[in-house]
């Protein structure tokens, strides 16, 4: 059932990227510029979805650290915050990656 699903799943990201790549009327940098909008969007969405899985983790893990030692409440909030804004940052770079690739050229 699971290869299943992947095979289909493969077949349609294909087939949704092939629609885009003859839609072109022989102008390359704009077929270019949407297979580039195409894969900036999908790789901030992986980064996005990344980071909010690491971020969920993380929040978790500090509540069930809290809730067996509540006097160490202090150091767990002040590791949580530190490493939310690293998860966070991981995320900005890929956005301004993608914003590289977009504006320059």
């Amino acid at each position: 059932m699971r290869k299943t699903l992947l095979i289909a799943l493969n077949t349609l990201m294909m087939l949704s990227f092939a629609t885009a790549a003859f839609a072109a009327d022989g102008d390359a940098a704009a077929a270019g510029l949407g297979l580039l909008a195409i894969g900036t969007a999908v790789g901030i969405g992986l980064a996005a979805a990344g980071c909010g899985i690491g971020q969920g983790l993380a929040v978790k893990a500090a509540c069930e650290g809290t809730a067996r030692n509540p006097e160490a409440s202090g150091k767990i909030s002040q590791s949580l915050i530190l490493g939310l804004a690293f998860i966070e940052s991981l995320c900005i770079y890929a956005l301004l990656i993608d914003l590289i690739l977009l504006f320059v050229k």
